[in-house]
């Protein structure tokens, strides 16, 4: 008989959740980014947790109308942003609650995870970098940029933490030029529309890097010297952004796989779904056979439950 393994994530900006069949294959895929007011950077962690709590039993009645949920097996949750100690934000207690509630409800097995492993693990699933025992993961997201070296282990994953930004974010610089530049908040989206009509200008980005670090203050007060000057339109402005994340993102890369001798890189979280930066890495790492890249799918690089849920159906947990 198929059973169902369902995941749980409530992120900074995304309420998920994710019900896998017993071939992981998807079976239900809910998200519902949370509201953020306009030209805010973000949102107050108990503004997020509240609207966490609203849009969970909206979800779980829809999966509930959607499959037997007699047939669940097993429930995990994203407890907390990364694996290791001390990392914790309010707004992981809100999967960790109600997915030990309804696992216990239901008398099934319950797992936990933290918010990255879920990423990492949607970022494999149906790819054959899965089968690999060690790799490279590039993490981009909102609030993150890190490069981990991997070992896929069978209870979890073991992750080292080799690289990556020395003070702010990919995420946190794409959203920072873009509200600078009057764009709706998260600015990703926006600014990789506004892009692709973009042409470079004359004026050198400064890219920092060092190694397997990066430094993206420099390019921030660069770009918004610009913007307040008003002599550079928008879709240049983004245009370089990108470029200039994308070559940083290149230099620690290319440093890692000479460090430590692997070539197999996965790309995760949602600025990974930027088509500029995919576009670029290809030609700077591919094509000049520097290593072998894995995308996912656009719609796994953003925050979901689908990771948490194939963890449930694979490994055993934190």
């Amino acid at each position: 008989m198929d059973s169902y393994h369902l995941g749980v994530d409530t992120s900074a900006y995304t309420t998920s959740v994710a019900v896998l069949n017993t071939e992981g294959r998807i079976i239900i895929d809910l998200r519902k980014p949370l509201k953020v007011k306009k030209g805010s950077l973000g949102l107050r962690q108990q503004e997020a947790v509240f609207q966490h709590i609203n849009n969970l039993p909206e979800m779980f009645s829809l999966i509930a109308e959607e499959i037997d949920v007699k047939k669940i097996k097993t429930i995990s949750a994203s407890i907390k942003p990364r694996n290791v100690i001390d990392s914790y934000m309010p707004v992981f207690k809100v999967a960790q609650g109600h997915a030990f509630i309804l696992a216990k409800t239901l008398g099934v097995d319950y797992k936990e995870f933290s918010h990255q492993d879920g990423h990492i693990a949607a970022g494999i699933l149906n790819c054959s970098i899965q089968y690999l025992k060690r790799f490279l993961a590039l993490h981009i997201s909102g609030g993150t940029t890190e490069l981990l070296l991997i070992e896929n282990k069978k209870n979890n994953f073991s992750i080292e933490h080799i690289g990556g930004t020395l003070d702010i974010s990919a995420g946190q610089l794409i959203d920072r030029i873009g509200i600078e530049l009057g764009l709706p908040f998260p600015c990703g989206p926006y600014l990789d529309e506004l892009s692709i009509n973009g042409s470079f200008i004359k004026k050198n980005i400064p890219v920092s890097t060092n190694r397997t670090w990066i430094n993206f203050s420099g390019p921030e007060t660069f770009l918004k010297r610009i913007i307040k000057q008003k002599i550079v339109r928008p879709e240049n402005i983004a245009l370089e952004l990108f470029n200039c994340i994308a070559k940083s993102l290149s230099n620690i890369i290319e440093d890692a796989i000479r460090v430590y001798k692997i070539k197999d890189i996965l790309v995760i979280g949602g600025v990974g779904s930027n088509n500029y930066i995919r576009k670029k890495l290809e030609e700077t790492i591919v094509k000049k056979g520097i290593g072998k890249l894995f995308f996912p799918d656009r719609i796994l690089c953003t925050d979901n439950a689908v990771g948490i849920a194939y963890l449930g159906l694979t490994k055993d947990g934190i």
